[in-house]
Order: C-alpha cells, then structure tokens, then sequence
C-alpha cells in the first residue's frame, strides 16, 4: 500500500487556521516522501474529513504550505508534496552546514553546562551497535541531536532561520541514514563534537560540525544512487 499522510481530527476552539496548518506541516515531515510507494497527491476533501472540518481552512493552510516549499498547487490537476531535486537538496545541506556550524561556534559561548550534558544525553542514547540495530530510532535521535545544537547557540534568529532549512531536510536525513551503515561515523561524530563544544573549542566545534554535515553533502552527490530517480519522479509529479 502507498504511504499516504496521516492526519488527526480537529478538537477544541483554539486558532483553527494555525492548528490545521502545524498538523498538517507535522504529517509532511513524518512523512517518507522519497519512498518511492509514498502518495505524493494531497485531498483537499480527504484532509477535511479526516480532520473533521470544513475545506476553507484546509486550502489556507495549504497556502502556506506551498509558500514555504513543502507543496506544489497545480490548477486544475490538484496538490502535490514536492520532493527537491539533487541540486536543491545539496545547496539546503550548504545552507545547513553554515547555520548549524555557526550554532556550535555560539554554543562554546554561551550553552549553560546543564545544555551541554542535555546534548551528551541526546547523543548517548545510542551505541554504534545500537544506532545499526535501531536505525529508525537512531534516525529521529539524530535529528533531535543537530535540533539541539541549534537550541543552545542562544541565537534565536539563528533557530528560526535552521528550523526553516532543517524542515525540508529531515527525510533527507532519514533516507540518507537508512541507505547503508553510515551510523558508525555519526556516533562518533556527534561525541567529538560535543566535546569540542563542552571544552569551549569554538573554532574546532565549528569545524567539526561543518565536515559532519559536508560529509552528508559529499555521500548525497556521490552516492545516493536513487536520488537521480527521484529528480525525475518529481518532475513527473510537477508535470
């Protein structure tokens, strides 16, 4: 069966329009859109009924969606969730090594020794051989993991402007993970940046965190075999 979106219904009187909109954004990030059986094609009637709620909220909130990348609006021919194509995908890793390194080089500043533990705790969830055992699970630590860098660089524009980036890179990431054993390396790069981040090394910190993440940029370009599928699946779904 295609992976298709899951959505909840709409309880309660709260902001309605802002509610639809972050339950859906929520369901398309859960998403494994670069699965190939994942149904790329949105419901304008579906999601209300799932949701319990008139279309009128729905198309706004898918609006916004399209606004922000996550959805193509096709007239006459319907909704799609968009998968990037290679070139997007690399610059968004560009992108994303500069304001995560940038958030390391803040961290060594600023991050209270009790955010730093947090982080060691994120990271220590998982052993190399756990992290192979348990990919999936490993996957959403990982994401949590470079999400709290971010968090404790104490720049809140610097978060705002990553979790913009970060959002349309998380199935990236999860794909990226899953495709062979490249967990061994990111455990240890994470403790090797947590430790440059904890011993106050800022331009080591940066470093580190700017080769992790090109290292992700580098196997993508290289190695990702599926993607130049993926490029022309998308192009087919925009068709």
């Amino acid at each position: 069966m295609p992976e298709s979106v899951v959505l909840k219904p709409v309880e309660g009187n709260f902001s309605l329009g802002d509610h639809i909109y972050s339950e859906l954004r929520e369901a398309l990030l859960e998403l494994d859109v670069y699965n190939r059986n994942a149904d790329l094609r949105l419901d304008e009637r579906r999601i209300a009924k799932q949701m319990g709620v008139s279309r009128t909220p729905i198309r706004e909130a898918l609006t916004r969606l399209a606004q922000e990348g996550f959805v193509t609006i096709q007239a006459r021919k319907g909704i799609f969730i968009n998968r990037k194509d290679l070139p997007e995908i690399l610059e968004l890793v560009k992108v994303w090594a500069a304001l995560e390194s940038m958030a390391a080089r803040l961290a060594c500043e600023v991050a209270s020794d009790e955010a730093i533990s947090e982080l060691r705790m994120i990271a220590a969830q998982f052993s190399k051989d756990q992290a192979k055992a348990n990919i999936d699970e490993y996957s959403e630590t990982n994401i949590d993991f470079h999400g709290a860098i971010m968090r404790i660089s104490g720049c809140r524009k610097l978060q705002e402007l990553g979790e913009d980036v970060f959002a349309h890179l998380v199935p990236i990431r999860r794909r990226a993970m899953r495709d062979v054993d490249r967990a061994d390396r990111s455990v240890v790069d994470h403790m090797n940046i947590i430790e440059a981040v904890e011993g106050r090394e800022a331009d080591l910190a940066d470093r580190l965190v700017r080769e992790h993440t090109f290292r992700l940029h580098d196997y993508i370009a290289s190695a990702w075999k599926g993607f130049m599928e993926l490029e022309s699946m998308a192009a087919d779904a925009k068709a």
